[in-house]
């Protein structure tokens, strides 16, 4: 179970780093334009991460 939980905060580590790292590339153009998409996916992570963590703490407590 330990397993599990250190892969899942890995995981989700890993997704806001490369999100970040790939959203620097491109058209210079779409950093100007993406900074709301930016706010938007980074409350995205937000909730999700809350909402893993607390379907993992029921998942705990009642198994």
């Amino acid at each position: 179970m330990l397993i599990a939980i250190i892969l899942v905060i890995i995981l989700t580590a890993l997704a806001g780093v490369f999100t970040i790292v790939f959203m620097k590339r491109g058209d210079e153009n779409y950093g100007s334009s993406s900074k709301r998409n930016t706010t938007n996916l980074s409350l995205i992570y937000i909730i999700v991460t809350i909402i893993s963590f607390i379907a993992l703490g029921f998942y705990i407590w009642f198994n």
